[in-house]
């Protein structure tokens, strides 16, 4: 079964920084893509960015760019999430998903139905 497990979320007054960890795990799974999403209240949840497991390959949404840092650590096969630079508006739950792409060529997804594993979530506030 394929699990995956968010932390490091809190509460951070704006300017600050946080980093989310994102740890997969799974007895044959290995992740190919693994992208973040997050979702404010009252809002639909939308795509944060994406980080190819195999290259290292990253996406951001124009609104992380220059902001938010993808990086991973393959032997613990972690994704984090470095958000600096922090917004009240960056306030929400934080989610990652994981997938495996059937194709060296696909890119990583940008939408909530092209990952098919995600975690539970983590809470970040940003005060003002």
């Amino acid at each position: 079964q394929v699990q995956l497990v968010e932390s490091g979320g809190g509460l951070v007054q704006a300017g600050g920084s946080l980093r989310l960890s994102c740890a997969v795990s799974g007895r044959t799974f290995s992740p190919h893509a693994v992208g973040w999403f997050r979702q404010a209240p009252g809002k639909e949840r939308e795509f944060v960015g994406g980080i190819r497991w195999n290259g290292g390959t990253t996406i951001y949404a124009d609104f992380v760019k220059g902001r938010f840092t993808f990086s991973k650590d393959n032997a613990k096969n972690t994704v984090y999430l470095q958000m600096n630079s922090l917004k009240p508006e960056d306030t929400a739950v934080y989610y990652c998903a994981a997938r495996v792409l059937p194709t060296r060529t696909m890119l990583i997804p940008t939408t909530e139905d092209g990952y098919p594993y995600w975690g539970q979530g983590t809470q970040v506030t940003v005060s003002s």
